[in-house]
């Protein structure tokens, strides 16, 4: 079955069909090819994870991000991303990934910090004589540090696959998206410095940092509360996106005065289209794991690597490389759910632990979204610069370096995780 369902999958990537819709099909059609599962069971697989309880914590998330960014509240972080960083060598570019590190903590998600703040921050680059192409670059890039800062709709995802705790998960992912924004505020200095790009001067009073903070002190503050009350056992995760939505309706009813019906509607809207598409890879992915799990595909390939690769370092390189190949082709959640359950059982051979490699998962699968040919955020960030997507894969060679290098450490050195 496994190799009908490969074989039928790949073709219809090839042949554009939306992920979802291509995983349904493949997977359908190697279970009425084999026989040997009751089409009612089928279908049963495909329904049982929207019953999920900790999934109703995605579409919550989603909606918080989404009142959050779509108002005042997105302008008043941009304020004091340039408040804090513009006046430095390359501070445009900092400035982005500052607010893709607090954006990312508001949304959970790549792609709507990509299509929110490319929208706002790319065009203001340009006017202000940065190069189309490195704007893009910055945007496509740090946008992904969404897949790690809480909360991380990723994360969310990976503890289905892995039973492992969402708010241990979270935690851990803290300081990896800490350490990949400042890795690329030290490439947006260098750049900007090497190649001379405008500064902002006119954001260097400690007054102007101050009122901006508290501006922005709503946002700053929402990842900070999520963490506390999932840490202390407060609340779980479902219950923790639910208050995250009622804060979002305080922060823009009460303090910005901000919110309109059509701005919540077009959020209520946004929401749903984005929880549908998630959805439907998930259960699409719920039948792809019956097939898997039948022919204990995850079982025979851990005990391939270790018979094969024996050494746990090389294991975990070769889980690497795998991720890297297909986060370039998939789409990050359906990576996730396709590659977890098997690279749960290798970590679970190896010792690994699998908060470890949670974070690792989200940020190898998070490198392909602006990696070429099928990257999410690469494609945004170039269709809002209109510069052609080699243009912009030029410009993100360093981000690369950046990303490989917190993703090696996150790989290999287990306490910058597990604390």
């Amino acid at each position: 079955m496994t190799a009908v369902m490969t074989g039928i999958f790949a073709v219809l990537l090839a042949l554009s069909v939306p992920v979802g819709y291509a995983l349904i099909i493949a997977a359908g059609t190697a279970i009425l090819f084999n026989g040997g599962t009751p089409t009612v069971l089928a279908v049963v697989k495909l329904f049982q994870p929207t019953q999920s309880f900790p999934l109703l914590a995605i579409p919550f998330f989603i909606l918080s991000g989404s009142l959050m960014m779509s108002g005042t509240l997105g302008q008043k972080l941009v304020q004091f991303a340039a408040a804090l960083v513009g006046r430095f060598h390359g501070g445009m570019g900092q400035v982005t990934v500052v607010g893709s590190t607090i954006f990312g903590g508001v949304s959970g998600s790549a792609v709507a910090e990509a299509s929110a703040l490319g929208s706002m921050l790319i065009p203001w680059q340009k006017r202000e004589g940065y190069p189309a192409g490195f704007a893009a670059a910055v945007t496509a890039s740090s946008s992904t540090i969404a897949g790690l800062i809480p909360p991380s709709i990723p994360l969310i995802l990976y503890s289905t696959v892995s039973n492992a705790s969402i708010a241990a998960l979270f935690s851990a992912a803290v300081l990896p998206g800490l350490m990949l924004a400042a890795g690329m505020m030290v490439v947006c200095y260098l750049s900007g410095r090497i190649r001379n790009f405008p500064r902002l001067t006119d954001q260097t009073h400690l007054r102007s940092i101050g009122k901006s903070i508290l501006s922005a002190l709503p946002a700053l503050l929402m990842p900070f509360f999520i963490v506390v009350l999932l840490r202390a056992g407060i609340a779980t995760p479902t219950e923790v996106s639910v208050i995250a939505v009622f804060y979002a309706l305080v922060v823009s009813v009460i303090i910005y005065r901000d919110l309109t019906w059509a701005r919540l509607h077009e959020a209520l809207v946004g929401t749903v289209i984005t929880t549908g598409i998630v959805m439907l890879v998930i259960t699409a992915s719920s039948l792809v794991g019956h097939v898997l799990i039948t022919e204990r595909v995850p079982t025979i390939v851990a005990q391939w690597a270790q018979d094969t690769l024996v050494n746990a370092i090389l294991i975990i390189l070769m889980m690497n490389i795998i991720m890297l190949v297909v986060g370039m082709f998939l789409d990050l959640p359906a990576a996730i759910l396709l590659l977890g359950p098997t690279f749960v059982a290798i970590g679970h051979a190896i010792g690994m632990d699998p908060i470890q490699l949670g974070v690792m998962v989200c940020i190898n699968l998070s490198i392909g979204l602006f990696t070429p040919p099928i990257g999410t955020t690469l494609f945004i960030g170039a269709a809002i610069a209109r510069v052609p997507i080699g243009a912009v894969v030029k410009e993100l060679w360093p981000f690369y370096l950046v990303a490989f290098i917190v993703l090696i450490l996150m790989s290999y050195v287990p306490a910058l995780t597990i604390y």
